[in-house]
């Protein structure tokens, strides 16, 4: 926490006074939106270690009634707020920020507050039995500082650090060097957020919930023949089924996101995101989400099966892929504009993933599992998708988007049964997958 309110400090001083400040008259309170938003960082800070203690000891329950109740509280003041008081501006969205980390925070405090101490607790031998345990403190006949711990605490640091650039990375292009003006900023945060919704509502509660599976399920730093076979058959019995299925909700969202991206951005805000980059750029995020997908779970696996000499490996090979991913991000911008920024992103999962596949098949290569056999869908379901892919792509040319609302409706309803005899088709070839889904 003190390190967060340095930083959030420092950084709120340099967005302030270092980097360009739009204009008052288009853009209102920006200093009070960025001084909103460096507090609400802090305030979130403050509920990570109740955070830690939910994922360890997989209060699934808890982490999604929390997030949801914080999201729902964020979306329903910002519609009122900007329904009643749209002249605001930014006051809006800062208010609503700040209602989001407090009411995160405020139901992991009072749901362990209720928890710690109660019969519950001690029936699961709850580690921690009351909340001063939570606090800072220094305990007797131990040293101040576990190195073993704060070793590997350092190398996870480094490597969020280098994800954080991987992740974000354009962003901090966009910010630091001028490459887009604030209106093609704009454009790209809208197609962003609305191409980012199923891997935030889908592919990251995924990815965090069976991070924490493989972590209680395998041995760290371990190979396949020190753990136990069971273990090891069920591990790789459910990351193939993973694999498959994130791959065939990317390949869905790849193949139809191509053909109704300009529909999606006409309904959503009209002629001025569906006649510009806006459809390109939201149909190269259409394939950047299937590279997301992949990612996701590859990562997920790796990370939690690395030991503390690997994970210092890979930080020596994500910083070689931050540095070439911001420089390919500058040069692709310069050259495509904002489509540059999905590209790059493109380059940098595609790195990502071959990493993480070759760590899986290494690790499972003195086994008889292949578990990677679940990034090959059935050929016949391929060919439904290439044909769906073609169809309406022609539907597009033919019924979209300038012609009216019945060739709007035309060319939703082609979609819709090419979708149709997509999902068809996987529940006939993938029976197992299908299984999968329903038990778990």
């Amino acid at each position: 926490v003190p390190l967060g309110v340095f930083w959030s400090v420092f950084l709120s001083l340099v967005w302030l006074h270092l980097l360009e400040v739009p204009d008052p008259s288009v853009v209102p309170h920006y200093q009070a939106g960025v001084v909103a938003f460096g507090l609400s960082a802090i305030i979130e800070l403050l509920g990570e270690p109740f955070w830690v203690l939910a994922q360890a000891h997989l209060f699934v329950r808890l982490k999604v009634i929390a997030e949801s109740l914080s999201v729902v509280s964020k979306c329903i003041l910002t519609v009122i707020l900007v329904a009643l008081y749209p002249q605001w501006g930014l006051y809006i969205f800062s208010l609503a920020q700040l209602l989001y980390v407090s009411v995160l925070v405020t139901c992991y405090v009072i749901y362990f507050v209720m928890f710690l101490g109660s019969p519950e607790a001690t029936k699961k031998s709850f580690p921690v039995a009351r909340m001063k345990a939570l606090l800072p403190n220094l305990v007797e006949d131990e040293t101040f500082v576990n190195w073993k711990e704060a070793r590997l605490t350092w190398s996870f640091f480094k490597q969020s650090f280098l994800k954080q650039i991987l992740t974000e990375g354009e962003r901090y292009v966009m910010t630091f060097l001028n490459v887009l003006n604030f209106g093609d900023q704009g454009v790209y945060d809208i197609v962003n957020n609305l191409g980012s919704l199923v891997a935030r509502f889908i592919f990251l509660p995924i990815e965090e919930s069976f991070y924490v599976f493989f972590a209680k399920v395998l041995e760290r730093g371990k190979n396949v023949k020190d753990q136990k076979q069971d273990d090891v058959a069920m591990a790789a019995n459910v990351l193939e089924l993973l694999l498959k299925l994130v791959l065939l909700i990317g390949l869905t969202i790849t193949v139809f996101g191509y053909a109704y991206s300009q529909l999606a951005l006409d309904i959503y805000g009209g002629s001025m995101l569906s006649s510009g980059t806006g459809p390109d750029l939201l149909r190269c995020y259409s394939l950047y989400v299937l590279f997301l997908a992949v990612n996701g779970v590859t990562e997920c696996f790796t990370f939690a099966l690395m030991c503390k000499e690997e994970v210092d490996r890979y930080n020596f090979v994500m910083l070689a892929l931050s540095f070439t991913f911001l420089c390919i991000s500058y040069f692709l911008t310069r050259w495509y504009s904002s489509i540059g920024f999905v590209l790059a992103n493109c380059f940098n999962m595609g790195i990502r993933i071959a990493h993480s596949i070759h760590y899986i098949y290494d690790y499972f290569k003195e086994s008889t599992y292949r578990p990677l056999r679940g990034l090959l869908p059935s050929p016949f379901l391929v060919l439904v998708y290439i044909i769906s892919g073609v169809i309406t792509g022609f539907s597009e040319v033919f019924f979209c988007c300038g012609k009216g609302w019945i060739a709007r409706l035309i060319h939703i309803t082609v979609g819709a049964l090419c979708f149709a005899a997509t999902i068809v088709t996987m529940l006939c070839t993938e029976t197992k997958l299908i299984h999968f889904v329903r038990s778990q």
